[in-house]
């Protein structure tokens, strides 16, 4: 996590050095709730989009659909792509789409205006509550109920 921010701090360093008039006049890419927006609604749409995104993943990439599905690792980017592209659509009104703690920060970090900080934790929080619940619904609730399912099957084809 510390190299993914560091990076990101880098990236938008460059990206400040090569296209400075761009990087002014778009607030440096730093995430802020849009004015009319509670913070309550922008870290909703953070944790709603986060969690859209890393269901999508964990759903595309799991090994145990692999199994049925043989193409399922090819078209894994699919679904995944058009995720970010709906979780964009939705939330670059609201917050400027974070779902990346990482690169929220280092927006932050270089933009350095104190409405970037004030709106800051939201850009936290959110993500990793998004992806906490997007991580035990994917577990408890959808893995386990394919668990059930076999071992309902298995049990019923060894009578």
């Amino acid at each position: 996590m510390v190299l993914q921010c560091m990076g990101a701090i880098c990236g938008v360093g460059i990206v400040k050095g090569i296209m400075n008039h761009p990087y002014n006049s778009l607030a440096g890419g730093a995430n802020q709730v849009a004015a009319g927006c509670s913070h309550r609604a922008a870290l909703g749409a953070e944790i709603i989009g986060t969690f859209v995104l890393v269901y999508t993943v964990f759903s595309a990439t799991d090994p145990k659909r692999s199994a049925r599905d043989s193409d399922v690792p090819v078209m894994a980017p699919l679904p995944i792509g058009f995720a970010v592209f709906s979780v964009h659509l939705g939330t670059i009104p609201i917050t400027g789409t974070g779902i990346n703690p990482a690169r929220s920060l280092g927006a932050a970090v270089l933009y350095d205006q104190r409405k970037a900080w004030l709106d800051h934790w939201i850009f936290w929080v959110g993500p990793f509550a998004g992806a906490l619940a997007a991580a035990v619904y994917h577990h408890y609730e959808l893995r386990a109920a394919a668990a059930k399912a076999l071992s309902s099957f298995r049990s019923s084809n060894g009578k």
